[in-house]
């Protein structure tokens, strides 16, 4: 954008603040200035719109999505990073609120008017936690997309169809009202420091609550089949109440395992339950 400030290089202001990467807070920083603009770009035009970034840090991402024109809001827990956050807000005055704590503990929906776009480059010791609160929420859900760094593993549980070896119960919360994709695959070696496995941002918008279907039912299905995936859903489901009549009005072999079973599926034996 023209009205872009001129900002220090993000290493020089990590150096000024003598920031490093707290292994304990799950941080890796990420310094390429061409691949968070990308991943800034990944939500739309944020021209405006409100955005929520849980784990900032010094500021990298925070910087592509106030350079896209976005409003943002940080949750960062690491108070080492204030500072080069106040600094970042004082070069955009007006578009950056910064709030000091754990977002595992913050009720970020009383941040907002409307609905955020939620893009993180997330601590990946609360990732999960954090997408699965989300992903949880009343329907339709308080935020409008989601795009999120996660490992590669996490990436490709959440995306995963019926028969992939990392489909489950995270691939099931994510996708029965929901649209999910992998957006791009990152390279440890993008971030300092480089942690031991790839990672990806994955890009979730939602959908409608498909009809008759309860979120809990629904988790407690998954949670019995997947729970004992190498069993017979006949042994795995047999303590879940209406399971077996369930999987006899959708036709659903019930020697077959949970991993076969698709989200389609999970959600029609999770409507007959109901």
């Amino acid at each position: 954008m023209s009205d872009t400030p001129a900002l220090p290089p993000l290493r020089e202001v990590i150096a000024r603040h003598g920031l490093t990467a707290s292994k304990a807070l799950g941080q890796n920083f990420l310094f390429d200035g061409q691949l968070l603009a990308r991943i800034a770009a990944v939500p739309g035009d944020l021209t405006g719109a409100e955005v929520l970034e849980v784990g900032p840090g010094p500021g990298g991402l925070t910087r592509a999505l106030l350079a896209a024109g976005a409003r943002v809001t940080a949750i960062e827990r690491d108070r080492r990073c204030i500072p080069a956050l106040a600094e970042l807000g004082d070069a955009y005055p007006g578009k950056l609120r910064v709030i000091e704590g754990d977002a595992l503990e913050i009720d970020a929906p009383a941040l907002f008017d409307g609905a955020p776009h939620i893009v993180s480059n997330l601590p990946y010791n609360v990732g999960t936690a954090l997408l699965v609160g989300w992903l949880s929420a009343e329907w339709m859900p308080w935020w409008r997309s989601l795009t999120l760094m996660f490992q590669r593993e996490v990436a490709d549980r959440i995306v995963a169809a019926a028969d992939d070896d990392a489909y489950g119960r995270l691939a099931v919360l994510a996708q029965w009202r929901s649209a999910a994709r992998i957006a791009m695959p990152v390279h440890r070696s993008a971030f300092t420091p480089p942690p031991k496995v790839m990672s990806a941002v994955v890009h979730i918008t939602p959908t409608t609550t498909p009809d008759g279907v309860r979120l809990a039912t629904l988790e407690r299905l998954t949670g019995a089949a997947f729970g004992q995936r190498r069993k017979m859903l006949r042994q795995s489901l047999k303590g879940v109440a209406g399971a077996a009549e369930a999987m006899e009005a959708c036709g659903i072999d019930p020697t077959r395992r949970a991993e076969t079973v698709s989200v389609a599926e999970f959600i029609a034996l999770a409507r007959a339950m109901a």
